[in-house]
């Protein structure tokens, strides 16, 4: 699912300026947001993220965010209606919490697949080599910032079009990247305890290590692919 460009991604700020009122105010009359397909089954990430962490993050976590989104941008409408411009500035923070959970999960479920022994290849393993010097370091430096979150949020590693170079960020609660620092997402770790605790406790380390074992280099090759030629 690619929110790039969208209305949704637009307003998924900061904090809200006048020269984004206009996309806020513009984005009440589409289509509801539905829960993605999931592109395997609950187990099929085991022994590293269990079938219950699975069902439970995609059926309640995941499916809250886009329910509570709905609901957000059904006030907006309701809001611009009635030409509440007040309004229209108070649901950001909702907008942003859900539409960034939805984008996040959306692009977390795809980065995740059962576990096939492949490493980056061609293209994304040269550009991972010339920014990182090795896979393995790539994996320490986003490993070690994802599990340094304070609290609630997300570890990535994304494309900076400037530079033309991958780059490693953190986002705190449901922050999307793009949104918030440009930089187009390849792969994400959520570091919410929802996503590991019935399985890891409190030892966020563990969670961190063992997601590595079911990254879809495909899928983040891919991402990477289009975000290059974007």
């Amino acid at each position: 699912m690619n929110f790039r460009g969208t209305m949704l991604g637009k307003i998924l700020w900061q904090g809200v300026t006048s020269r984004h009122l206009t996309a806020i105010w513009s984005i009440s009359s589409r289509s509801k947001h539905k829960l993605p397909d999931l592109p395997y089954d609950f187990n099929a990430l085991e022994p590293y993220i269990s079938a219950e962490i699975m069902k439970i993050h995609y059926e309640k976590h995941h499916a809250t965010y886009v329910s509570n989104l709905n609901v957000a941008e059904e006030k907006l409408g309701e809001a611009k209606a009635k030409g509440d411009i007040s309004a229209v500035i108070a649901l950001a923070p909702a907008l942003r919490f859900n539409g960034g959970g939805h984008i996040n999960h959306s692009i977390f479920w795809q980065n995740l697949g059962p576990k096939s022994g492949e490493e980056p290849t061609d293209d994304l393993k040269s550009a991972i080599e010339l920014d990182f010097g090795s896979i393995e370091n790539l994996k320490i430096q986003l490993s070690t910032a994802s599990i340094a979150v304070q609290g609630s949020g997300w570890g990535w590693l994304g494309y900076n079009r400037q530079s033309g170079r991958l780059q490693i960020a953190v986002c705190p609660n449901q922050d999307p990247l793009e949104a918030t620092t440009g930089l187009v997402p390849l792969f994400g770790i959520d570091v919410w305890e929802h996503a590991y605790y019935l399985q890891y406790k409190n030892v966020r380390p563990d969670y961190v290590k063992a997601i590595w074992n079911v990254a879809n280099w495909s899928d983040i090759a891919s991402r990477f692919a289009k975000a290059k030629s974007g």
